[in-house]
């Protein structure tokens, strides 16, 4: 791994400013992604989508906002024992939560909410959550977002995933000073580390 790519894996961010949005080829993701494909409906596969290393977790797009002219989107978030996303709240974005495999603890407000397989939950926007995989296998959930906002976040800070493998753990929490601005711009603010809410 490139010293640039151990910094980007180890600290979960990626500075580097967004230009055209590149190809999954270009980015060495596993499938193509086709702006007229929404079009006419699309099907992907289990290992399909492009996939990023974003913050330790494997992100893959399976509904981007070029599908939808950014109304709505659905990424499948694969997640170690542990961990999950910073306490956050979506100022204008509803966020809703499926749980495929393993079992999440999802916060939102002031609720504590259990998710095994099969499992639901809603945050809805202007209200602060997270989510921490809890089983000793870690978890996989469908994470759907409308309007798809978040997809800049991902873009941005995460790293086009050279395989489809969870990232090498992060050696330190995210810099959330760091992760903060670039959060704002893309409709999210960040209110504290991953984990559970401050004071709980």
């Amino acid at each position: 791994m490139s010293e640039e790519n151990e910094e980007k894996a180890t600290t979960g961010l990626q500075l580097t400013p967004t230009a055209r949005r590149r190809t999954a080829k270009e980015e060495g993701c596993m499938s193509d992604v086709s702006t007229e494909r929404a079009k006419l409906g699309y099907r992907l596969g289990k290992e399909e989508g492009e996939a990023f290393w974003f913050l330790g977790m494997l992100e893959t797009i399976k509904i981007s906002k070029v599908d939808t002219t950014g109304n709505f989107g659905l990424i499948e978030v694969v997640v170690r024992a542990g961990d999950g996303s910073p306490w956050h709240v979506h100022p204008e974005e509803d966020e809703w939560f499926y749980v495929l495999d393993g079992e999440f603890t999802f916060y939102v407000g002031d609720a504590r909410m259990s998710l095994p397989a099969g499992s639901f939950a809603f945050g809805p926007k202007g209200v602060p959550h997270t989510f921490i995989a809890e089983s000793p296998d870690g978890g996989k959930a469908l994470i759907g977002f409308q309007p798809f906002q978040f997809e800049g976040l991902l873009r941005e800070v995460g790293e086009p995933a050279p395989e489809r493998v969870l990232p090498p753990p992060l050696e330190s929490p995210p810099d959330l000073q760091r992760l903060a601005p670039i959060a704002a711009r893309n409709g999210m603010e960040v209110l504290g580390p991953p984990g559970p809410p401050p004071g709980r």
